[in-house]
């Protein structure tokens, strides 16, 4: 299994409506293309951001279901809808180690 840890830099003060938005519009759409492990916003470090664990078989996995997602008619609507609240975005994808709870 690979991680994605897919952070959103939110506008200041716009993430819980960012939230809002997402979960009622986008959320039932990627989780047909991906397994959420979570969903965080955080206290400390670049602040206004929202964090999501996403979860895949292997990265070949992960490729192939974003170009499902990326044909999604669904999601292709959806996109747009968000983009005005992000200021940036980043992934990082972990790979578990042998003692990680989480395989």
């Amino acid at each position: 299994m690979i991680l994605e840890m897919r952070t959103y830099q939110i506008q200041a003060g716009k993430a819980p409506e960012f939230l809002k938005i997402y979960q009622a519009n986008g959320l039932h759409i990627i989780t047909r293309y991906a397994r959420l492990i979570g969903c965080w916003t955080k206290e400390s470090g670049v602040l206004n951001s929202v964090v999501f664990l996403w979860a895949y078989d292997d990265f070949a996995h992960r490729s192939a279901q974003r170009t499902k997602m990326a044909q999604d008619a669904e999601w292709v609507a959806f996109v747009p809808t968000i983009l005005p609240y992000l200021v940036h975005q980043e992934s990082v994808f972990l790979n578990p180690v042998g003692f990680s709870p989480i395989q």
